[in-house]
C-alpha cells in the first residue's frame, strides 16, 4: 500500500504547492492548479489553469468515483543551473475531484488550449432538467 501524506504551502504568486510524502520517504512537490467548476442544467464544466503543460504531457482519468488531473510542465530541470530565485521548483500539475453518481463519466470531454484546461462531463440524462409540454 502506498500512502502519501501532503502538506500544503502557498508561494509568493498565490499558487498552492502541495509536497507530498510516500511511504518509502522519497519527497514529491506538485502544484494545485486554480479551478473553477460551474454547473448547468446539463452538467458539470470544470476549468482549471495548467500553464506550460502539452496536451501530450496531460493525463485525465477516472478511478472510481474520482477524476484525476495531473499535467507536467515541459521544461526539464537542468543539473548545471542555479535559480537565483524560483517561487515554485515543482513541475508537476496534480489535483483530484470527487464525482457524483448523477455524472455520466464514460462521457467527459476534455480540451486544452493556451494552458487552459477545460473538462466537461455531463449530467445523466433522466436526472438532467426538461421541459414538459403542456396539452389544452
Amino acid at each position: 500500500m502506498n500512502t502519501q501524506t501532503e502538506v500544503m504551502q502557498r508561494g509568493a504568486d498565490g499558487a498552492e504547492v502541495a509536497q507530498s510524502r510516500k511511504t518509502g520517504g522519497a519527497t514529491e512537490s506538485v502544484l494545485r492548479p486554480p479551478v473553477d467548476i460551474y454547473e448547468t442544467g446539463e452538467g458539470i464544466t470544470l476549468h482549471a489553469d495548467m500553464p506550460g503543460v502539452s496536451k501530450d504531457r496531460l493525463s485525465l482519468r477516472v478511478e472510481g468515483n474520482n477524476l484525476l488531473v495531473e499535467g507536467s510542465i515541459g521544461i526539464a530541470p537542468q543539473e548545471q543551473m542555479t535559480a537565483l530565485y524560483a517561487d515554485v521548483r515543482a513541475t508537476v500539475y496534480r489535483r483530484s475531484f470527487a464525482l457524483s453518481n448523477e455524472l455520466e463519466t464514460d462521457k467527459i470531454e476534455a480540451s486544452l488550449k493556451d494552458g487552459q484546461l477545460t473538462v466537461r462531463i455531463p449530467k445523466r440524462a433522466e436526472l438532467r432538467a426538461r421541459r414538459i409540454e403542456v396539452q389544452s
